[in-house]
């Protein structure tokens, strides 16, 4: 499949790229407050991936977190470049390219690449998950109490501090344990490898999800909106996500 095959180079190049920057920026600054940054790492990754999509479908859409966009016809190419900028920008290394197809709206090519683990996810719609071309699926742990769960909080935190502190809190004392990675990509992408059990977060772009969605559900996974109600990455900004097993513990736990 050309955009299956197109995404994984897109992601490796960019991958190789970040690992070239890593260590080394000199050029840090702030969208939207002094949580949402983006370097020139970022920037020469959204580059190096449209110019690729743009060569290989010149016809097809183009979206990415850093402002590139264009309209096209036969689907829309939805990028985040680097996902987990904060850890990044301070050389923590837990970030990742994440790249999906998207077409009539549906995501039909899911890629998510991690080069610091050297770890490729991808998913083609009804054709499975994969790690590194290995088939994934979502645990088998049956009970919220057994379960090992990962957030995020957004950039705009301080406005909602309140609620998101007191469900990582509710959260954390109903699970058996609770982890923050900083890259939503990649913690969809770690309920679908069974690594962890159950995921929520607020706040989230199309970018953030959109791969890791297919990703999830070609493994098995659940997803809803914090509700229960239905999920689209184009339109939903919050996301409860689970092995399917543990998702009605988590919504009824979330929702008291």
């Amino acid at each position: 499949m050309k955009e299956l095959t197109t995404a994984k180079r897109a992601a490796r190049e960019a991958g190789r790229l970040l690992l070239s920057y890593f260590g080394n920026l000199k050029d840090i600054q702030f969208k939207s407050g002094r949580r949402d940054p983006v370097s020139e790492a970022d920037k020469a990754s959204e580059a190096l991936i449209a110019g690729i999509i743009k060569d290989v479908f010149p016809t097809h859409g183009f979206l990415a977190e850093e402002k590139t966009a264009w309209e096209g016809d036969g689907g829309i190419w939805i990028v985040d470049p680097l996902d987990g900028t904060v850890n990044y920008s301070h050389g923590f290394p837990c970030f990742c390219v994440s790249i999906a197809y998207e077409r009539d709206g549906e995501v039909l090519v899911g890629i998510v690449h991690d080069p610091v683990r050297r770890e490729i996810f991808h998913a083609v719609k009804g054709k499975g998950a994969f790690l590194n071309g290995k088939s994934l699926n979502v645990s088998k742990t049956p009970k919220l109490a057994n379960s090992l769960l990962v957030t995020g909080f957004p950039y705009d935190i301080d406005q909602h501090a309140d609620k998101i502190l007191r469900l990582f809190n509710k959260m954390t004392l109903a699970s058996q344990g609770m982890r923050r990675l900083g890259s939503a990509a990649l913690d969809l992408c770690y309920i679908a490898a069974g690594r962890f059990d159950g995921y929520w977060e607020f706040g989230l772009k199309p970018w953030d999800t959109a791969a890791g969605s297919l990703i999830v559900t070609e493994a098995g996974g659940r997803i809803t909106a914090l509700d229960g109600g239905p999920f689209h990455f184009m339109d939903s900004s919050e996301i409860l996500v689970s092995n399917g097993k543990i998702h009605g513990e988590m919504a009824k736990k979330l929702a008291e």
